[in-house]
């Protein structure tokens, strides 16, 4: 399962999404927005932009690849979009299998496809007033 949302991810909400006795590992990955610096500023906030229907098509196909290569039982990713401040949960991914080495390959797979081909376009912001793009192919229209 695949989710876009603007709200914020609550982790304990999303690790009981999916419950299944038969599973013996769960493995999450929980990326957050950091306090990078440029220039000598540091990050105080990101916007995230999504072409929502591109992504979560995309992420809907991403999850079923995981599922298909390894012997997992469910996967869940959501991703955030809007202005999110540093610290805050930007993606969060929770793979569940019998045995913990398929989970942890498929929660990988999951956050390296995810970053390789989601159209999401990431915006920062500084401490300074300034700002950039930083990701996607072209910026976006706003």
């Amino acid at each position: 399962m695949f989710i876009l949302q603007e709200t914020p991810i609550d982790p304990i909400q999303a690790r009981n999404m999916c419950r299944n006795p038969a599973n013996g590992a769960l493995v999450t990955f929980e990326g957050t927005v950091r306090a990078d610096e440029h220039n000598g500023s540091a990050v105080s906030e990101l916007l995230y932009i999504a072409n929502s229907l591109e992504c979560l098509l995309e992420g809907d196909k991403i999850i079923k690849e995981a599922l298909s290569q390894f012997s997992i039982t469910e996967a869940v990713c959501i991703q955030r979009t809007g202005q999110l401040k540093t610290t805050e949960t930007a993606v969060w991914i929770g793979v569940w299998a019998p045995h913990r080495d398929e989970a942890f390959k498929g929660c990988r797979y999951i956050i390296e496809e995810i970053k390789k081909r989601l159209l999401i376009w990431k915006k920062e912001f500084f401490s300074d007033g300034s700002s950039t793009w930083i990701q996607g192919t072209e910026k976006p229209v706003i």
